[in-house]
């Protein structure tokens, strides 16, 4: 019997690549050959995010892509859009195969038994009764791993869809989070990106119900023990679960780099209440100053949402001055996008479309001042860079141990080394 070739794409967070890495494994080991997604494959799977409108759309217009390139492929689509609107997907023409948050890691058996027919295959459930943790990390790049550590979501964020998608927070036990570091250190990777919806959350058992003895902060103690590993990072902590024991932890760590992702959504108070946040701009502010004092030198990366209902230019305006008086290196700025069955999507007061563009821009402007000015403060310094075994027209990049990117000619011994870099 020929062996069948399959193809991934993965749309969305960090925490979907670990997810795809592991699927394909899974899958490589099950006999399936792996193709690169341009290639000609007899399946495709689409692991989607459903956290924007965009990610929606960017689906259907693979599939449409799919169709026309290999008509006779099957098509897959799994991950969180697949979970929120199993039917609109099946719905899509090409599709063969829709598989919910519970099913994703039985694909194996699903895609077995798969054949064509004139309708897709719905495999989900509701996601009340999605519990169980599926371990995952990513190995496609040698010198950086996303170790997924948490999955779902115990807030309910007025805009926010992920825990309708991805069920109630459940973690990885610290035993086997360290297992799967030796693992990766044993493989020679230098950094593991530590992953989850609500990282900050670890310490509900697998099933979000029993809860471990331990939390986040033993986690990151326990991994800095771990040999072989050289560079962590927190991909995204939210500020109330950021505590000061945290914090100081890292400022003496060898080991976790001084680089802190936090969503901050909104520098106004009155936004933060809409959107169900839990926590006030003061902590935040309290948070980035506790990191600054401790480490000067540290990359602080903020989420923004511009566009939420209800703001006004005047809530925008206390954003914008809030965020250029914080000492942050960077924004990922979001434009907010209606999403069915939040509470947001049934307030009024909608921003109109060309102002939250507008937002959206004055923010990426911000962002980009601040990263330079951030990169500035480094100029003369020493640091470490781990350069990453990938060349672009004979250019090779690699992240200081706070989050700068450097570019260089490409050089083979730097490949997944960590040099000294003057700045």
């Amino acid at each position: 019997m020929r062996q069948r070739s399959i193809a991934f794409h993965t749309l969305g967070c960090k925490l979907n690549f670990s997810e795809t890495s592991t699927l394909s494994r899974m899958l490589e080991h099950e006999g399936f050959t792996k193709k690169e997604f341009d290639d000609i494959a007899d399946i495709y799977v689409i692991n989607t995010c459903s956290v924007t409108d965009n990610a929606d759309k960017e689906c259907r217009q693979i599939v449409r892509r799919i169709q026309r390139k290999s008509p006779e492929s099957f098509v897959v689509i799994t991950g969180c859009y697949a979970q929120l609107k199993p039917k609109e997907i099946a719905s899509i023409p090409g599709v063969d195969l829709v598989l919910g948050a519970a099913e994703k890691f039985n694909i194996a058996q699903h895609i077995v038994e798969l054949s064509k027919s004139d309708s897709a295959k719905i495999c989900s459930c509701d996601i009340d009764e999605v519990n169980g943790f599926n371990a995952s990390f990513s190995v496609n790049d040698r010198t950086r791993t996303f170790l997924k550590v948490q999955d779902g979501c115990d807030y309910n964020c007025s805009f926010c869809t992920i825990p309708m998608a991805r069920g109630k927070s459940r973690s990885d036990s610290i035993e086997n989070v360290v297992a799967h570091a030796n693992a990766i250190a044993a493989s020679g990777v230098k950094e593991i990106v530590l992953t989850g919806v609500n990282l900050g959350d670890f310490g509900k058992g697998f099933d979000g119900n029993n809860k471990y003895e331990e939390n986040f902060f033993d986690l990151v103690k326990a991994l800095d023990k771990v040999k072989g590993i050289q560079r962590y990072r927190i991909s995204s902590i939210e500020p109330n679960l950021l505590t000061n024991e945290i914090i100081e932890f890292v400022a003496n760590s060898d080991k976790f780099m001084p680089h802190f992702h936090i969503p901050l959504q909104s520098g106004c108070n009155k936004i933060l209440g809409l959107m169900r946040r839990r926590y006030k701009r003061e902590l935040y502010a309290e948070r980035v100053k506790l990191i600054k004092t401790l480490m000067p030198h540290c990359a602080i990366g903020v989420d923004v949402i511009v566009g939420f209902p209800a703001e006004t230019d005047e809530d925008f305006k206390e954003t914008l001055d809030f965020l250029h008086s914080l000492d942050v290196s960077y924004l990922h700025v979001f434009t907010y996008s209606e999403r069915d069955n939040t509470l947001a999507n049934e307030m009024k007061d909608i921003v109109p479309m060309h102002v939250r563009n507008e937002r959206n821009k004055a923010l990426r402007n911000l962002s980009y001042m601040k990263m330079q000015y951030f990169t500035e403060q480094h100029a003369g310094q020493t640091r470490k860079v781990l350069f990453e075994d990938f060349e672009k027209n004979n250019i090779m990049e690699g992240y200081t141990d706070n989050y700068i990117r450097i570019q260089t000619p490409y050089r083979k011994e730097w490949a997944n080394e960590i040099v000294e870099w003057k700045m």
